[in-house]
């Protein structure tokens, strides 16, 4: 099966990392150093190219930003080279480029095969290529939520499907309860407001205002105020027209016109032009007597009645009324009382709307009893597989008498949900608490792993787990920062035992000072640091051959130059060789 490969990072500026380009191999490679030389910033230039936070503290002093550059090969079709395409990367010959800068001022910023994209993109791609696990991690494993995403983790569909439909019932159930609290606890203010847009409806309902009728009003009442004047200007302006029935002698436009026209007839046969101005004088007496008619039906027609006008503006004083509570205009009043009005029938229907809620809440807590007792039994089941599997790891971790198991309990709670008859406490992830138990040696109770492990156990357990996860739900690379901390002699050669059977399925890095770790790798990588008494550089080179020997000497004796250790150095090659 082709899986992802991380094979090259690329690390400029970070800590005290100048440049250095780390080339990973798809098996096991170990990241070894002296202390201080900078293995750490390995794990930390990874965790930038999955999304990481970045903080402008990495950036190396004197520099403008720090640089992480990977390539990880990746097959075509996974769900990481989907989402990427999704995002408009581009694949280079299957493989792709991923970076991540971060400038002294703490800005971030990621681009993903030569495109930017957010930085919780990568993130995402993370969950499908790599498991990093590191202090945090051992530290991590003792909180009772980890504990319970591990086993759901490993018990898959199982959990999952049930788990799934509990979540949405749980949801539901928590939108019922809030939306009936709020109805209940707020039936005052509810009140309150219903009589409030009641009093508002009833108010506009007495004046039935129509829409558009502020306007109409405006202009009548503006026609009304200035009667006077008005038929006055149009007794003029008909009189210069169409002439004055008292004057008959005046001159008016229409008798002028008509006598132009008179002038034109008599001589337009002689000159096409001239006809067409006669048509047009002819043209413009009609519109004159048009205008002249509208004018005199205008005068006749004008209301100048004050009654009329008071009640114009006893309408508009209504409706001001209203605008200066409900809208801005006759329009807006309408537009609000549409809104009050399907409001008010919403809160008038309070009482039946808390009984269908009261139901649905109380047949949701069913349901999620039952979800969650079918949950539970998932979980059960999966723990004693789960608990199996991780025990005979740590036979493998030389930790041949421990037992691992699991306590999967609830807590009474009179406000919870009713399972296997009792009345317990529930949350978005069910009603079980799951606590991982650690027996070290036979004759020693079963304690939570927080209590009963020491540094060095909690190691190997938290290995155990991602080796039995590689089984069921494997990811392509596994980074361990330090994982054998607190382990040494027989244990820790177990550890690089085991660390290489799982190189065997997936991409393993290791960052250790373990040279029986170290000796099983494929690969193993120095991280030195040079110090030419102002700068200090780091670079990464592959270890081969005389090298890697003077290496694992160092981390025996802390002398490359010890035969003793020498020996001893070779022994575990040759010892991690013959075990491949």
């Amino acid at each position: 099966m082709v899986v992802s490969v991380l094979e090259e990072m690329r690390i400029r500026s970070l800590g005290v990392i100048d440049d250095a380009v780390v080339e990973l191999s798809p098996g096991f490679t170990a990241v070894t150093g002296e202390t201080g030389a900078g293995k750490t910033m390995v794990v930390t230039s990874l965790g930038l190219l999955l999304g990481g936070r970045a903080d402008a503290a990495l950036v190396r002093i004197g520099a403008r930003n720090a640089v992480v550059e990977g390539r990880i090969a990746v097959p075509e079709g996974s769900p990481a080279v989907v989402r990427a395409e999704e995002a408009g990367a581009e694949l280079d010959e299957g493989t792709l480029l991923v970076s991540r800068t971060v400038s002294a001022e703490g800005r971030s910023r990621a681009h993903l095969g030569g495109r930017s994209v957010p930085v919780g993109l990568l993130a995402e791609l993370a969950d499908d290529l790599v498991a990093v696990h590191g202090q945090s991690d051992q530290q991590g494993l003792l909180k009772l939520s980890r504990q319970r995403q591990a086993l759901d983790r490993y018990a898959g569909y199982a959990v999952a499907v049930p788990l799934g439909k509990y979540a949405e019932a749980y949801k539901r159930l928590r939108a019922v309860a809030a939306e009936l609290e709020e109805i209940t606890t707020r039936a005052r203010e509810r009140a309150q407001e219903a009589d409030l847009l009641r009093f508002g409806l009833e108010e506009i309902a007495a004046v039935e205002p129509r829409a558009g009728e502020d306007t109409e009003l405006a202009e009548e009442a503006e026609r009304l105020g200035h009667a006077e004047a008005l038929a006055s200007a149009a007794a003029v302006a008909h009189a210069a027209l169409a002439g004055n029935p008292e004057d008959p002698e005046g001159v008016d436009a229409g008798t002028l016109v008509a006598g132009a026209q008179r002038a034109l007839e008599a001589v337009r046969a002689h000159d096409p032009a001239l006809a067409a101005l006669t048509d047009r004088i002819g043209e413009i007496g009609i519109l004159l007597r048009d205008v002249a008619g509208e004018l005199a039906g205008y005068a006749d027609d004008l209301d100048a009645d004050p009654l009329r006008l008071a009640a114009v503006e006893e309408r508009r004083a209504a409706l001001t009324a209203l605008t200066r509570k409900y809208g801005e205009d006759v329009a807006a009043v309408l537009a609000w009382a549409e809104r009050s009005a399907a409001r008010l029938t919403e809160l008038e229907g309070d009482d039946e709307r808390i009984g269908e809620l009261t139901a649905e809440r109380d047949a949701l807590r069913v349901e999620l009893g039952a979800l969650a007792q079918e949950l539970s039994q998932a979980r059960a089941e999966a723990a004693e597989r789960f608990a199996a599997a991780v025990t005979e790891e740590l036979a493998s971790l030389a930790m041949p008498h421990a037992r691992v198991s699991f306590e999967i309990r609830q807590t009474e709670d009179p406000d919870g949900v009713e399972v296997n008859g009792r009345t317990v406490a529930y949350g978005p992830s069910g009603v079980d608490e799951v606590e991982l138990l650690l027996a070290p040696h036979p004759g020693a109770p079963p304690r939570p792993i927080a209590k009963g492990a020491s540094g060095g156990e909690l190691s190997r357990v938290m290995l155990a787990v991602e080796v039995v996860f590689a089984g069921t739900d494997p990811v392509p690379t596994y980074l361990f920062d330090e994982v054998d901390a607190g382990v040494g002699g027989k244990a820790a050669v177990e550890i690089g035992r085991r660390l290489a059977r799982l190189a065997k399925k997936a991409q393993v890095v290791v960052v250790t000072h373990l040279p029986q770790v170290a000796a099983f790798a494929d690969r193993q990588l120095l991280v030195e640091k040079t110090n030419d008494g102002s700068v200090t550089r780091s670079g990464v080179k592959v270890l081969e051959g005389e090298d890697r020997v003077r290496e694992l000497s160092r981390m025996l004796a802390g002398q490359e130059d010890s035969e003793t250790a020498r020996a001893h150095a070779e022994e575990l090659l040759a010892a991690a060789r013959a075990d491949a």
